[in-house]
């Protein structure tokens, strides 16, 4: 095969980023740019869209650039970012508003109101997924109570790499994998379903809801105009794409439901695939997974490592400075500096969400004599406690997988990718590459061109695990003490 090279688009929850990779997975450059969060009321969390768009095309261009190569010499690009939330474009297909993202809380009296009339329970056999405040269907109900204007004005219906791939091609297009993660699809039928939207009370969205595409389908071309902007060659093949999750599933190389895949990022995802969707009241989310056949069993929320960036933005935003690209290095230096039996700080991870009860983040059992590193360490280990707890809640579902592959923010630390092993008890491996959802969507973008005939060809060639952490069984059962005095706390604080 001759060379070729891939372009991958990721939009999280706090970055744009773009990164071009050769067909053996190898990163060639990386371009990102932190997103503009606008909090106009408290709970609310929301991003210009045309900005974002802008932001994005940037990135796309410093990373073709930076990589070396010509536009012509990347023969397909494809999308990624995070689900849910709320991107909508009116008739003409321009920006309605500002977009919505997926830990905006505006909407929770109307998950609250479903919940009491046992809405979650009609729609569960088809949805496969527990209701939250920032799916489309809450959002576009409070905007149609709120908001008529936008409602009545409203023409599509986009996830957030549904936008920059519209963006990036002209046609307006929704991918499957995403939008079964929605709420708004019949997840067994791969089909948007009248009944569900009927019992959300928003039947009229049906025809502001794209069409669907599979991830590893041609979506579009690059137009002109998004050539021009971001240096792309005009009529690049742009493929479906993926939610973030797959990515980073597809990305660790999970191929078999012998793995589990955690991402640690704004959002603490614990997942795994299997053939047979799961449908349960006590599951967060089954949606389809980017391998068609397979299903994407997930329990998550937004109690992940977005704990820590604001802990690290609010009180060391000058080491940040000092210590550049080291900086990370010294905040697990910190924690190295206690061992996990000699602090009892808990910390609650839940700046941005509660995955036990109403409950909001903070520190317990501080002391005069404790400093940064005691906080850091209590930070550390309460976003490792969220996730086990998730992953507790998997388990009632199937047995201990084999191996857990760890991506996000927490992957790039080798403390904290020593104390997931050593919490849960199994080992933890780390893929190779530093933008593992841009490298996912590049995957999809591999497929897509028929460079490689499937995913599971895609995954041999372009993924690689670089680190392999074994766990500690004398640190294990520290730790499993100590999240049980964690769990305890949630406990007694839910009951106040």
């Amino acid at each position: 095969m001759k060379q070729a090279y891939f372009l991958g688009i990721d939009n999280g929850g706090t970055m744009s980023k773009a990164a071009v990779y050769d067909a053996c997975g190898r990163e060639l450059s990386v371009a990102s740019c932190r997103v503009q969060q606008l909090v106009p009321r408290a709970g609310w969390s929301e991003r210009d869209m045309e900005s974002l768009w802008m932001d994005t095309a940037s990135v796309i261009r410093q990373a073709t650039v930076q990589a070396g190569i010509e536009p012509s010499q990347i023969q397909g690009i494809a999308c990624t970012g995070h689900g849910n939330g709320l991107y909508l474009l009116d008739r003409r297909g321009k920006p309605l508003r500002r977009g919505i993202n997926s830990s905006d809380e505006r909407a929770q009296s109307y998950i609250d109101n479903w919940h009491s009339q046992h809405v979650d329970e009609q729609v569960l056999p088809k949805t496969a997924q527990s209701i939250w405040a920032a799916q489309p269907a809450p959002l576009l109900a409070w905007l149609r109570d709120n908001e008529p204007d936008v409602f009545r004005n409203t023409g599509t219906v986009l996830m957030v790499k549904d936008y920059i791939r519209y963006r990036l091609t002209g046609e307006r297009r929704a991918e499957i994998t995403d939008m079964s993660g929605t709420g708004l699809m019949n997840v067994v039928d791969e089909t948007y379903d009248a009944a569900v939207l009927e019992a959300y009370g928003v039947p009229e969205i049906m025809p502001w809801l794209p069409p669907l595409v599979e991830s590893a389908e041609t979506a579009g071309y690059i137009s002109a105009e998004a050539a021009s902007l971001t240096g792309l060659r005009q009529g690049t093949p742009v493929a479906g794409g993926m939610f973030d999750i797959d990515a980073c599933a597809l990305s660790s190389g999970i191929l078999n439901p012998g793995q589990f895949s955690i991402v640690a990022g704004t959002w603490g995802n614990n997942q795994y695939i299997d053939r047979q969707p799961l449908v349960d009241k006590d599951l967060f989310m089954t949606s389809r997974y980017v391998i068609p056949g397979w299903y994407l069993m997930l329990e998550g929320s937004p109690t992940s490592a977005g704990n820590l960036e604001w802990f690290l933005e609010t009180f060391f935003a000058h080491e940040r400075m000092d210590f550049g690209e080291g900086f990370y290095g010294h905040i697990a230096g910190m924690v190295s500096q206690t061992e996990p039996a000699d602090s009892q700080t808990v910390f609650l991870p839940f700046l941005y969400g509660c995955n036990s009860g109403n409950l909001k983040g903070g520190f317990f059992g501080l002391e005069a004599a404790h400093g940064r590193g005691e906080m850091l360490r209590a930070i550390f280990e309460g976003i490792v406690f969220s996730h086990y707890q998730h992953i507790e809640r998997l388990l009632k579902f199937r047995a201990f997988p084999e191996v857990i592959r760890l991506t996000g923010g927490a992957a790039r630390n080798p403390v904290w990718c020593q104390m997931f092993a050593d919490c849960i008890g199994i080992p933890v491996e780390t893929p190779a590459g530093s933008e593992l959802g841009a490298l996912g969507a590049a995957m999809a973008a591999s497929v897509a061109t028929k460079y490689y005939s499937d995913f599971t060809q895609a995954v041999n060639a372009m993924t690689a695990i670089d680190k392999r952490y074994s766990p500690n069984p004398e640190y294990t059962a520290v730790y499993r003490k100590k999240y049980q005095a964690y769990r305890e706390l949630i406990c007694r604080l839910n009951k106040t």
